[in-house]
């Protein structure tokens, strides 16, 4: 199974591996990027690989990964697939790391395909017209094989669907709130949307692998995926990256009314819009500590750019409810200090950086 899409893919790839193992069937996840540690991005039946897994898999990769001068991406995405094979996976569930028509994954000849909502990312790869960024993501398409999709911008979908039938199949557009109403693991009205599109893959599949409604019912109440409007005791953490995953959060922080103060924790990576993501954030949280995400390294965003727009020189509305510390360890303890709730977000970068200081929080089972 493979899930491509600008926000929701991992998402909706966790609703559907949870849909496959009640259906009985052993199943691999491949999902990116971490947050704590290399090993989440490879589970079988929620199960993550082992390191020295990883280690036999990289010595026996190597060669020919320096012969081709692979990518990291490249090389985790050759790691997936053997190990898979190795630990005995029936059916696997593969997010798309970039885009869709050259991404690693896009070597596979999956059962379905299925496309999230699209928006504006990485345009430095993939362009800034989001007609462009929809062929990019169709491009998971294959020949007969059901291809299936939530957005629902009419010109984004004539994209996809043209370029559905260059590859020989045809775009099926699937009700973004077909799902709701339907008990669903992971949390946020954002998610009925996903879990839309996971339902709507499942049923697509051949009869052999197709779980019944009852196996779905039960996949979809039981999924998780870390860092996706998730609660660890006081903490919520969300890896919303880019504006359409900060709306979404702020619509989920509106629906959950978690205990207040809410102050955000926030660390947003320079090359992302993190003017329009301050500006959706700041309405829903009571205080906000800009910070650094130590694993961001270069690409961070300028804290005193951004602390100067923040605190009035923009057109933020922020004022003195933000904060700017730079240690991300100080700015989680003020957080704390302000009792509540701790909002942790901006990036996985930011989100994985927090959990790691979380005494025995392992984000993977």
């Amino acid at each position: 199974m493979h899930v491509g899409g600008t926000n929701g893919k991992g998402s909706t790839s966790a609703f559907l591996a949870s849909t496959l193992r009640a259906a009985g069937h052993r199943v691999g996840l491949y999902t990116s990027p971490h947050l704590v540690s290399l090993l989440e991005r490879f589970t079988v039946d929620g199960v993550r690989t082992s390191e020295a897994a990883v280690t036999a898999w990289m010595q026996r990769l190597e060669p020919v990964a320096t012969e081709l001068k692979a990518s990291f991406f490249e090389i985790t995405t050759a790691i997936a697939f053997a190990d898979f094979a190795a630990r005995g996976v029936e059916i696997a569930v593969v997010e798309v790391g970039l885009g869709g028509r050259l991404d690693a994954t896009n070597v596979i000849e999956p059962l379905a395909a299925g496309v999230t909502r699209i928006a504006l990312e990485h345009t430095d790869y993939l362009g800034d017209d989001l007609a462009g960024i929809a062929r990019e993501k169709a491009g998971i398409a294959k020949p007969g094989v059901p291809f299936l999709t939530t957005e629902t911008d009419p010109t984004l979908l004539t994209a996809m669907a043209e370029c559905a039938e260059e590859r020989g199949t045809k775009l099926r557009r699937v009700s973004p709130s077909r799902a709701v109403g339907v008990p669903l693991g992971l949390r946020g009205p954002h998610q009925v949307a996903n879990a839309s599109l996971a339902m709507s893959l499942a049923e697509s599949l051949p009869a052999a692998w197709r779980p019944t409604r009852d196996a779905i019912a039960r996949g979809l109440a039981t999924a998780h995926i870390p860092g996706r409007f998730d609660r660890q005791g006081s903490y919520l953490f969300d890896v919303a990256h880019n504006p359409d995953g900060a709306r979404a959060l702020a619509d989920a922080l509106r629906a959950a009314s978690p205990p207040k103060p809410v102050t955000a924790v926030v660390a947003i990576l320079g090359d992302k819009d993190w003017r329009a993501m301050l500006q959706m954030l700041a309405p829903v949280v009571d205080g906000m500590m800009l910070t650094l995400a130590p694993s961001a390294g270069e690409r961070a965003w300028d804290l005193d750019e951004v602390g100067e727009w923040a605190m009035g020189n923009g057109e933020s509305g922020m004022g003195n409810r933000v904060r700017v510390i730079a240690s991300l360890d100080e700015a989680l303890a003020a957080a704390r200090a302000a009792g509540g709730t701790v909002l942790v977000t901006g990036s996985f970068h930011t989100v994985g950086d927090a959990m790691a200081r979380l005494p025995g929080y392992s984000p993977v089972e």
